[in-house]
């Protein structure tokens, strides 16, 4: 736990520092807006209320990204073959998620703030589904 609440202070701490360098594109949306963004990596904040959409409209896809979840939410997660599951995201948890192409719904009550930060790699494609 300390490890994860020391990784998101250094990635919440080096994306305000780094704004002064790279001003952050426009918003995107009232539900997610891209925070940060340079040559190397693309940061975006979802934020997400129960029944909407968590972190893109629709059916959409993500490059591989680090997650930082910021309040504990529970998520309605639809792959393009029609299975579903309720996945739980611990506030706190930080991980690394392959690309991915999924529809994302919250189901707890309440707002969720996650991060998503892009790495841009040779096989960087930016998340689809914002209205960018």
């Amino acid at each position: 736990m300390k490890t994860k609440l020391f990784c998101l202070f250094l990635v919440l701490a080096a994306t305000r520092l780094a704004a002064a360098d790279a001003p952050a594109k426009a918003a995107d949306t009232d539900s997610s807006r891209v925070v940060f963004e340079n040559d190397k990596v693309r940061c975006i904040l979802y934020h997400n209320a129960t029944g909407k959409n968590a972190c893109g409209f629709g059916m959409h896809s993500h490059p591989a990204h680090l997650y930082i979840q910021i309040q504990p939410g529970k998520f309605r997660v639809t792959t393009p073959d029609g299975k579903t599951e309720v996945v739980d995201g611990p506030a706190g948890d930080v991980g690394w998620e392959p690309a991915v192409t999924h529809r994302v719904e919250g189901v707890s009550p309440g707002g969720v703030d996650t991060y998503l930060i892009e790495v841009k790699d040779k096989d960087w494609k930016p998340s689809n589904g914002l209205h960018l």
